[in-house]
């Protein structure tokens, strides 16, 4: 990893942090039940390619957001494992990447080419722009129906 400058945020360095693989879905399921109980906690939701949120989600927001990205993720990485959600940690999660089933590539980078940015990121750090590329229009039109944005 390279190493991060003195003047880098605390997003760009949490976000280049360390992380550990949600590898099976009960792993999963422990993780967004130990960020419900995290009850007076700010999370920022961030679907990368959009405009970073200026404010926290609400808890009805990040509660809906729970539930419906876990239903996409199940619904679309069709494995018996999960493996695509990574979060700073377990027990105490304040990072979390979650990458896009349609979009995976080599998250690891194994494959000499950098991996792709997680589709979304729930961050209890305000959020700095990725300049990524837009989110495909499916993936627009969900996050949108969450969110009006």
């Amino acid at each position: 990893m390279d190493p991060i400058p003195d003047n880098e945020s605390a997003f760009y360095r949490a976000f280049r942090g360390s992380f550990i693989n949600m590898l099976r879905w009960p792993q999963l399921d422990a993780l967004w039940e130990t960020i419900r109980q995290q009850e007076g906690e700010a999370w920022y939701l961030y679907a990368v390619g959009e405009t970073p949120p200026a404010s926290p989600a609400t808890r009805e927001e990040l509660l809906r957001f729970l539930e419906e990205i876990d239903a996409l993720l199940h619904r679309e990485h069709d494995e018996d494992y999960c493996g695509i959600v990574y979060a700073d940690d377990r027990e105490n999660p304040s990072f979390v990447k979650i990458y896009d089933p349609n979009n995976l590539g080599s998250v690891c980078g194994s494959s000499g080419a950098p991996p792709p940015l997680p589709g979304w990121i729930l961050s209890k750090i305000p959020p700095d722009d990725l300049d990524a590329m837009p989110q495909p229009g499916n993936r627009r039109r969900w996050w949108q129906r969450l969110f009006g944005g």
